[in-house]
């Protein structure tokens, strides 16, 4: 009943600001080139099908998913090498706050020129926006779990290896599931504004930037939606597998 509660208010307001939107555009004569009322963005949705859907699996399944795993899975193999070698953190940590500042409008037309046209520039702007919240979050984690706990598994004779399977990756967790639930809204961002750059002729961003230019704003927040709903979707996704992995964590206590 707890969760059932969770989600009647966000839905319930949700349905009002969809209704207060298609009132206001009804009884205030707001331009459809400038706000579509959600009747019209629905219409336009349904018959438009064909077309959100190769979009959705240019971007999302050739570009955000390989992107948003390389990206994090490098992040992590990293951050387990700068745990191990010292100086790799003191030389990578400053290089990541660099690269996040990075402005994301400067990175993609430089990866279209190294990589080319095609899905290839995409999959590297999204593995540059992921990799580092991962490598920073993931080496937060392993630091995480105390000293009496490491001196525990020191005193026992433990490993390197033996103490971090058992004791600092699992610490790790809820810090790196964390940065999955950051990469999974960076990676939709970073593939649809690289899409912005000509890089495909297909593909959220592609829709986005060529609708606006033809006053297409239906099809424009068609797109929106798909890329809300497809993002919501993602992290609701890592939020179960987050509860089911780290059940032990004292947040998810009752």
């Amino acid at each position: 009943m707890m969760k059932l509660r969770d989600l009647i208010a966000p839905a319930a307001l949700g349905v009002a600001i969809l209704v207060v939107w298609e009132v206001a555009c009804r009884t205030i004569p707001i331009s459809p080139i400038l706000l579509p009322a959600p009747t019209v963005i629905a219409q336009r949705f349904a018959s438009e099908i064909p077309t959100l859907s190769l979009d959705f699996f240019m971007t999302v399944i050739q570009a955000v998913l390989p992107g948003w795993l390389i990206g994090c899975g490098a992040g992590v193999l990293v951050a387990l090498l700068c745990d191990r070698f010292d100086f790799l953190k003191r030389g990578l940590l400053p290089v990541g706050n660099f690269f996040s500042v990075l402005p994301l409008v400067g990175v993609a037309p430089i990866m279209v020129m190294w990589f080319g046209v095609g899905v290839a520039p995409n999959i590297a702007v999204v593995v540059i926006m992921t990799f580092f919240p991962m490598l920073i979050n993931a080496l937060a984690g392993l630091e995480a779990s105390s000293h009496l706990e490491r001196d525990l598994m020191r005193s026992y004779g433990a490993t390197w290896g033996q103490a971090l399977t058992r004791l600092r990756l699992p610490a790790a967790m809820p810090f790196i599931f964390n940065a999955l639930k950051i990469n999974s809204t960076l990676a939709m961002i970073g593939a649809i504004v690289a899409e912005f750059f000509g890089t495909r002729i297909a593909g959220m961003g592609f829709r986005i930037q060529t609708g606006s230019g033809s006053q297409s704003l239906d099809l424009v927040w068609a797109e929106i939606a798909v890329a809300a709903v497809t993002g919501s979707l993602f992290y609701a996704v890592l939020v179960v597998i987050e509860r089911r992995t780290t059940f032990w964590h004292p947040s998810y206590r009752t």
